[in-house]
C-alpha cells in the first residue's frame, strides 16, 4: 500500500504524469487506509468506493491517451457531510437526515470533481453544523488523530482529523462561526474560511444562510490555496456568489512579505494565556523577521461579536430548520395529529444542542423581541465589519490566535454551553464580517498539541493571505 498520508496534490499529479501509479492504485489505497484507520477516530460517516473508482478511472483514461491532467487529477477528497453529494447519504451529523441520499451534487463538489479529486467519503460533524467540538454528531464524537483523548474540534471536526490522519489529502468543510479554523487549529492542519460569496453555497444545508461558508482543509498551505482556486467564482445557482475575479493564488503566495503591514489586535491578545500566546508570539516575530512591519491595532467591537453571532446565528438556524417537519425528506413520527407529527418527529429527530438553538433564535425573533435582540444584533455586526474596514485602512492583514486553548479534552465542556461557546470567540468576527481568514499550523501548547494562527485579509484578497500564511509556512519548514 502506498503512503497515502504522504501524499500532496503536486506529488500525485507528478506521479500521476510519470505513471510511477495509477489513479487506481491511489483510489482503492486511499479507501482502504481511510476504512483501517476510521476506528480510532470515527472521522467518516460514509464511505464512496463506486465515486471514487469512477473518478479514478477517467483520470487513468487521460493518463493514457497523453492527456493534460486537470489540476487535481487524483486527489482523495473527504466532504463534511453537511455538503450534498447525488447519491450518497447526506446526514448532517443527524438523525433526522438517517436515509437522506441528495439528488443533486453541491456546486463546490462538482467543481473539484470536475477538476480530478475523488471522493473517499462523507465527514462526520456536529449535527447540522452546531457545535465546536464535533461532540454534538448523532453518531458519536470525532476524535482527535493528534490527541485521541481530546475533540478535534467543531463542527468540521471529522474534515480535520481526516486530514490530520491523513486519510484524506484534502476535504472540504463548512464555518459559519470558525468551523473551518478552529478544528484545523485543533488538529495541526491548514483551514481556510474564504470571503462571503467568494465559494457557491448550492449543496451546503444551511445553519446560517448569511454566516455559511464552504473551505478547504489540507496539511499546507499551497494545497489549500489550490482547492480553493479551483471551486471559487460566481455560480448561478447561488445569488450571493461574488462576480469578483478569482486570483492565480500559486503565484501570488510564492511573494515575500517583506515591506507587508500586519495588524496585531489589543483585544485578542490581552488576558491570552501563555499556553496559546507564547506560540503566537513566537509566529508574529518569525514574520518580523522575514521583513514584515508589525503594528498594534484596535478591532473595539469584538467584544459584542460572541452575544452577536449567537442572537443572528440562531436566529436563521430556527428559519432553516423549521423545514424538517416530517412531511417531506425527512424522518416521520406518525401521531394522531399533525401536532403530534411536527413534534414528536422534530424530538426524536434533533440532538440537544439544535434543539437550544431553535429555542433561542425563536425568541429573538418572536414578537417584542426582534428589535431588541435581532435588529441590534445586525447593527452591531454593522459595527464590527467598519472595525475591519478601518482596520485595513492601516494595514494589509491582521494576526491573531484561533482560539484561547488547545484542544480540550473529549467530554470537558458538554455540560457548560456557555464555555463551549466561548471557544469560538476569536473566530466569530471574520464570518460576522465576511472577510477571508484562515489557520495555519503555527507551533505546539507545553502539552504537546498543535496551536494555529488566525489570518485576516481584506475582502476578496485571499492572495494576500495565502502570502503570508505561505511565506510563515516555508520558514518554519527552512
Amino acid at each position: 500500500m502506498m503512503d497515502v498520508a504522504g501524499l500532496t496534490i503536486s506529488s500525485i499529479r507528478a506521479g500521476l504524469k510519470a505513471k510511477k501509479f495509477s489513479a487506481k492504485e491511489i483510489a482503492t489505497d486511499a479507501l482502504a487506509f481511510a476504512h483501517s484507520e476510521n476506528p480510532k477516530t470515527n472521522a467518516y460517516l460514509t464511505f464512496a468506493p463506486e465515486r471514487a473508482l469512477q473518478a479514478a478511472a477517467k483520470i487513468d483514461e487521460a493518463v493514457a491517451a497523453g492527456a493534460e491532467l486537470p489540476t487535481l487529477a487524483g486527489v482523495p477528497l473527504g466532504v463534511k457531510d453537511v455538503i450534498v453529494t447525488r447519491g450518497i447519504r447526506t446526514t448532517c451529523g443527524s438523525r433526522m437526515l438517517d436515509k437522506y441520499v441528495p439528488p443533486y451534487d453541491a456546486t463546490a463538489v462538482t467543481r473539484l470533481e470536475e477538476a480530478g479529486a475523488m471522493i473517499v467519503g462523507k465527514l462526520n460533524c456536529d449535527e447540522f453544523a452546531m457545535g465546536s467540538s464535533n461532540e454534538n454528531s448523532a453518531y458519536g464524537p470525532v476524535r482527535n488523530p493528534r490527541a485521541l483523548d481530546r475533540v478535534p474540534g467543531g463542527s468540521s471536526g471529522g474534515s480535520a482529523a481526516a486530514v490530520a490522519q491523513g486519510t484524506a489529502v484534502v476535504a472540504l468543510g463548512s464555518d459559519t462561526g470558525g468551523s473551518i479554523r478552529q478544528p484545523a487549529s485543533f488538529c495541526g492542519v491548514v483551514g481556510v474560511t474564504p470571503t462571503y460569496g467568494r465559494v457557491s453555497r448550492y449543496g451546503l444545508v444551511a445553519f446560517a444562510s448569511s454566516l455559511d461558508h464552504i473551505g478547504p482543509f489540507a496539511r499546507n498551505v499551497e494545497d489549500a490555496a489550490t482547492v480553493l482556486k479551483a471551486m471559487a467564482g460566481r455560480d448561478q445557482m447561488d445569488s450571493t456568489s461574488a462576480f469578483a475575479p478569482v486570483a492565480d493564488y500559486d503565484v501570488a503566495m510564492k511573494q515575500p512579505v517583506k515591506g507587508l503591514k500586519i495588524g496585531l489586535p489589543k483585544e485578542y491578545f490581552d488576558g491570552l494565556n501563555a499556553e496559546t500566546g507564547d506560540v503566537i508570539h513566537t509566529a508574529v516575530d518569525e514574520l518580523r523577521k522575514r521583513g514584515c512591519e508589525v503594528h498594534d491595532i484596535s478591532l473595539p467591537n469584538t467584544k459584542y461579536a460572541l452575544s452577536c453571532y449567537y442572537i443572528i446565528a440562531t436566529a436563521e438556524a430556527s428559519s432553516n430548520l423549521a423545514r424538517y417537519d416530517g412531511v417531506r425528506y425527512t424522518i416521520r413520527k406518525h401521531g394522531d395529529t399533525l401536532a403530534e407529527m411536527y413534534r414528536d418527529t422534530r424530538g426524536a429527530g434533533f440532538g440537544a444542542e439544535v434543539k437550544r438553538r431553535i429555542m433561542l433564535g425563536t425568541y429573538v425573533l418572536s414578537a417584542g423581541y426582534y428589535d431588541a435582540f435581532y435588529r441590534k444584533a445586525q447593527q452591531v455586526r454593522t459595527l464590527i465589519a467598519k472595525d475591519f474596514s478601518e482596520a485595513f485602512k492601516q494595514v494589509d492583514a491582521i494576526l491573531a490566535p484561533v482560539s484561547p486553548f488547545p484542544a480540550f479534552k473529549i467530554g470537558e465542556k458538554m455540560d457548560d454551553p456557555l464555555a463551549m461557546y466561548l471557544s469560538d470567540v476569536y473566530t466569530l468576527t471574520g464570518d460576522l464580517s465576511g472577510v477571508p481568514c484562515m489557520s495555519v499550523p503555527c507551533g505546539l501548547s507545553p502539552e504537546g498539541l498543535p496551536v494555529g494562527l488566525q489570518i485576516f485579509a481584506r475582502h476578496f484578497e485571499e492572495a494576500t493571505m495565502f502570502r503570508v500564511a505561505y511565506n510563515y509556512e516555508q520558514a518554519t519548514l527552512a
